[in-house]
């Protein structure tokens, strides 16, 4: 495992150094469009996918999981150029840093671990967890959940001790947990549902089916609203489902190859990231699907990011090709 140094490069610092993401002000108010592409931040040697990010708003650090490079690459934001990589984690998947252990949590798909990193040295890693994919820490409980195989394992940050392992019916894609109630909503496209789990049992209480879709891999919830975003790549499409009367209220056309969905409730705005090389915005306010979304260009491949809500920052994970390298996308919301 190592993280080593990058020599700064300044015009990259030039460029980002302008976007101030941290506490900068927000941008002037506009409807078009609700997002603008403002700087992009080069990853060059980085081959093959690219799966999830988190980020570290205090230390203004992007975290890439870059799965096909077996590295965790290391982002100065206000410089906008890589600081460093992690190693010693075979395909990276899902990433979660806590601000309060200062630690970053990662989920390696092919070695069946989640590791733990201070700064660049690995602290601690929980085993025996095949696939390890998406990772959510849950604030109320101080755990965090890790989908693998066909469970959901929840483990302590500290000790990376799994303290419980939840059983489901396929592989758990996204996944989202009520802060104000027992619920885990989790999408098992091997299934064709989406699986509630009451997390103080352990025990499944729902499975909603998703048919006639298919392949529903991401996910967001809006719980104060009783609103459950789920997409679909077989067709490309947005399901909302209204999780106090367990039904569907919409079924909405999306870009194609959809992996990451993501809520700001502040905007009242769903944004969700596409394969096709789209990122489509849609409006909250009102009935669900009563406006098409507001669509945005952003290059093949590039499904992957991480939006936050806080700064109105969106990242978008482009993969390289075509003798370009990989790179993040910025974009601020308007």
């Amino acid at each position: 495992m190592s993280l080593s140094r990058q020599r700064p490069r300044a015009r990259a610092g030039t460029v980002f150094a302008a976007l101030a993401l941290v506490g900068a002000a927000a941008v002037a108010a506009g409807r078009d469009p609700p997002l603008r592409e403002v700087g992009r931040m080069e990853l060059p040697g980085i081959g093959g996918r690219i799966d999830h990010l988190a980020i570290d708003l205090e230390g203004r650090r992007l975290f890439v999981a870059a799965l096909g490079a077996d590295e965790v690459e290391v982002v100065d934001i206000q410089a906008g150029r890589r600081v460093g990589r992690l190693t010693g984690v075979r395909e990276p998947q899902g990433v979660a840093y806590l601000p309060s252990l200062h630690r970053l949590i990662v989920a390696g798909g092919e070695s069946g671990d989640v590791v733990a990193f201070e700064g660049d040295k690995r602290v601690g890693a929980a085993t025996g967890l095949p696939d390890a994919d998406n990772v959510r820490f849950f604030a109320p409980t101080g755990r965090v959940v890790v989908g693998y195989g066909h469970a959901l394992a929840v483990v302590d940050p500290v000790t990376l001790a799994v303290v419980e392992r939840i059983a489901l019916p396929g592989h758990p894609e996204a996944f989202e947990l009520a802060e104000h109630g027992p619920q885990i909503y989790v999408n098992v496209p091997e299934a064709g549902r989406i699986v509630v789990v009451d997390r103080r049992t352990g025990r499944t209480v729902a499975a909603w089916p998703v048919a006639p879709e298919a392949a529903n891999f991401p996910m967001a919830l809006d719980e104060a609203a009783h609103r459950l975003y789920v997409g679909t790549r077989r067709p490309a499409r947005l399901l909302v489902y209204d999780t106090a009367a367990v039904r569907v209220l919409s079924r909405t056309a999306l870009c194609g190859d959809a992996d990451d969905l993501f809520l700001d409730t502040e905007r009242s705005r769903l944004i969700a990231l596409c394969g096709e090389g789209e990122v489509d915005v849609f409006s909250t306010r009102g009935a669900p699907g009563d406006e098409p979304p507001r669509r945005i260009a952003s290059a093949p491949g590039a499904r992957t990011g991480l939006y936050v809500s806080a700064t109105g920052t969106l990242f978008v994970a482009e993969p390289a090709r075509d003798g370009a390298p990989a790179r993040i996308q910025v974009y601020r919301a308007d």
